[in-house]
């Protein structure tokens, strides 16, 4: 063997070396769940990682369940949800509220209604009212939008509006609010509920109850279709989670979770 190609394995070797120390000396935080916690969980990682170049903050979707599931499994590091948890699901995990958000009920701009209340709502999705007709629009069946079993903008809207009723078996299932807003916007007949933080001019926010979904309305509570969004962690956790979770709660925090049309948690 030469001696540049010694000197050659040499370098690789402390190169190596080098690279994996450096890895050790680098913390991460696992963060899962909640699709509508996702977009703003991936902005305050990324606002945060910039001063702290040792940290990597993976953030993945999946849903709310999912996000339970993960913490509570020692999966992930934090969890998301969009749904308050359950007694059985909340055993052994700190909850975290960081804000509130509103849930828009959506139509296609070419959809002649604007305002609905609660109970038609809950007409409309388990089935009882079929045709915009009914409700003062054009004669066309409603096609109803809904997101997957686990989702916790789902969990929410069942609760507020549903109670007892169940979504219509023929409703159409997709698995992110994104995706929704797209069926909806897509499709004149169609209606479905999404984050208000996904909202653009390309659906129709609907009123309900004759309130807005605006920031303030959901502040003052006075539009009622709202939920929280929530950071869970075990209770067993990380200096490095506790510093991150503490700087979300912080002035700079709280900024990046106002500018992405959540309603900041006191």
């Amino acid at each position: 063997m030469n001696k540049s190609l010694k000197l050659l394995i040499i370098i690789i070797i402390l190169f190596l070396g080098f690279s994996i120390l450096s890895g050790m000396n680098t913390e991460r935080i696992d963060i899962a769940g909640s699709t509508s916690v996702q977009p703003l969980a991936e902005e305050l990682a990324n606002s945060y990682s910039k001063n702290h170049e040792d940290l990597k903050i993976n953030v993945q979707g999946g849903g709310s369940g999912m996000g339970i599931r993960s913490v509570s499994q020692g999966i992930a590091d934090i969890g998301m949800s969009s749904k308050d948890l359950t007694a059985d699901e909340s055993k052994g995990l700190e909850v975290i509220e960081i804000g509130k958000e509103g849930i828009v009920v959506g139509v296609s701009n070419e959809n002649t209604i604007n305002d609905l209340s609660i109970e038609e709502l809950k007409k409309i999705f388990s089935g009882e009212i079929t045709n915009w007709k009914e409700l003062g629009g054009e004669d066309a069946e409603i096609h109803v939008v809904t997101r997957e079993d686990g989702s916790g903008t789902r969990s929410a809207f069942e609760s507020i509006v549903m109670g007892n009723d169940n979504i219509r078996k023929d409703a159409i299932v997709q698995s992110s609010t994104e995706s929704v807003k797209q069926a909806v916007s897509t499709d004149k007949a169609a209606i479905g509920y999404m984050s208000l933080a996904h909202m653009s001019d390309d659906v129709k926010s609907l009123k309900i109850n004759g309130v807005i979904a605006s920031e303030d309305n959901i502040k003052s509570g006075e539009y009622e279709l709202q939920r929280p969004f929530l950071f869970l962690i075990d209770s067993n956790h990380s200096k490095e989670i506790d510093d991150f979770i503490n700087w979300v709660k912080s002035d700079e925090g709280r900024k990046i979770i106002e500018d992405a049309k959540i309603v900041p948690s006191n």
